[in-house]
């Protein structure tokens, strides 16, 4: 079947909401927050990390029937730091320009107090089953927000776009994303790849969150350091470019068109969209997938994980998406890199003769930078598969808990089964519909999610105060 305009008007939704109506909701509620929490990321982040790092460990044990603050941390990173680190930033660079890294820092900062805003109204609002299991997330304070009717349609309507997006076909796209650079470095069968993710993803589905739990508190701090020490390396190579590569980031986050072609207003546009779409598809502030993490918190006040969950946009956009623009810029924008100096119609050129895409660029990076060969190819590999693997972790525990909200328990063994087979499907199957479609259940995600965020600000506020 020819998907062909199917993908044309899903790509025609992604764009005005990615253009117009996210770009003001999102900068506009993290503003919000900012202001209505007394600018909390800039007075709180340090008590974040003092509360997260408190309870570091890479063997830690569960609180009961939740979890302590950093391996609830663990789990809402192990889903920010995925693919939207490398991938996404790829992607964004290559059709916003550097600029759009620009605009990824400023919509990670205001997104600190948006994620602040998520995780005290999902502890507020979680419930615990007669089991003692804790359940939380945006359809419940969505329904807080705005009882009756109106409530329950938002709830659903939330809880389908989680379970399409992260559950199913975001999970789809990072199998997707491991089976392509695996296959491109080692050569290894995409079908093999498929079936030792999709068998692995569901021995630890069926552990529940103590399984996953016990995976991403030691699989987390890993992965980040083994990727922040690949790309250290590279910077420590191209130390010269460094300051080229910063100019480069301010100067076409306001003057894209020089690199990209078209109008200013359409440049600007292009960036600023880039940045804000992989931004969310980074970090997630706003989108309302985290909170399913933080509510498994077992700490004193709501306050104490709101900051800690603020720390998650720190390291993922601050931390290790910047590594991945500045590895980018440095060894392909700047000095003797292959697009350095191109323009408009040369830019667009170079690209496709060099035959450089979202999911090819960091690998070309690292080969770049180290004059070749199939380490650097093997390095970039290994550390996709670890942030992709992760976010399919988090991801399903996301989308199980909205699952577990629609269908009720029972329907759990189902669910896992359906997301291992769409994790073998993405493994297989290269496919632009999927991208796009994660792109717009993502967008679909945050509307409910800022609606009843702003509806409950002043339950933010007063756990601020407080």
């Amino acid at each position: 079947m020819d998907s062909s305009p199917l993908l044309k008007i899903i790509q025609l939704v992604n764009s005005c909401l990615s253009d117009y109506v996210l770009t003001l909701l999102l900068v506009g509620t993290g503003i919000f927050f900012t202001l209505r929490t007394g600018m909390v990321q800039r007075y709180c982040f340090g008590k974040g990390m003092r509360q997260a790092l408190g309870d570091f460990s890479l063997h830690g044990k569960q609180n009961g029937h939740g979890l302590n603050s950093f391996q609830a941390l663990c789990a809402a990173v192990a889903a920010q730091v995925g693919t939207g680190n490398i991938v996404g930033a790829s992607g964004a660079i290559l059709t916003g320009g550097p600029g759009a890294i620009f605009w990824m820092w400023i919509i990670a900062f205001f997104g600190m107090a948006t994620i602040y805003a998520e995780a005290i109204l999902a502890q507020i609002t979680r419930i615990q089953d007669p089991s003692g299991e804790l359940h939380g997330g945006p359809v419940y304070y969505i329904k807080r927000a705005f009882p009756g009717l109106l409530g329950s349609f938002l709830a659903h309507f939330f809880a389908i776009a989680c379970i399409l997006s992260l559950g199913f076909i975001g999970c789809m796209v990072q199998a997707n994303s491991i089976s392509e650079t695996c296959h491109n470095a080692f050569g290894l069968p995409t079908p093999l790849i498929g079936i030792l993710i999709a068998t692995l993803s569901f021995f630890i589905f069926t552990g529940g969150i103590s399984r996953i739990s016990r995976v991403t508190e030691k699989l987390v701090p890993l992965m980040a350091l083994l990727y922040l020490l690949g790309g250290l390396l590279i910077l420590i190579l191209r130390w010269k470019c460094l300051p080229a590569t910063f100019a480069a980031i301010f100067q076409y986050a306001f003057n894209p068109e020089a690199l990209i072609g078209g109008g200013m207003g359409y440049a600007l546009k292009t960036a600023i969209s880039q940045g804000v779409k992989r931004g969310l598809f980074s970090n997630e502030a706003g989108m309302g997938s985290t909170p399913h993490a933080h509510a498994q918190a077992i700490v004193d006040k709501a306050h104490d994980q709101g900051v800690v969950a603020m720390c998650g946009v720190f390291v993922d956009t601050f931390v290790v998406l910047t590594m991945t623009a500045l590895v980018v810029i440095s060894t392909l924008y700047c000095g003797n890199g292959p697009l350095a100096g191109a323009t408009g119609d040369t830019y667009s050129q170079l690209l496709a003769s060099q035959g450089l895409t979202k999911t090819t660029l960091v690998q070309t990076a690292f080969s770049h930078a180290l004059n070749g060969g199939s380490l650097s190819e093997a390095f970039v590999a290994i550390c996709l598969f670890f942030f992709a693997f992760s976010t399919i972790l988090g991801w399903n525990f996301f989308g199980k808990i909205n699952f577990h909200y629609l269908f009720g328990k029972k329907s759990l063994p189902l669910y896992y089964l359906l997301a291992a087979g769409f994790i073998f499907l993405g493994s297989i199957v290269q496919n632009d519909l999927a991208w796009e479609l994660q792109d717009m259940f993502n967008q679909l995600m945050v509307l409910p999610n800022v609606l009843a965020l702003l509806a409950l600000s002043s339950l933010v506020a007063k756990a601020k105060r407080e």
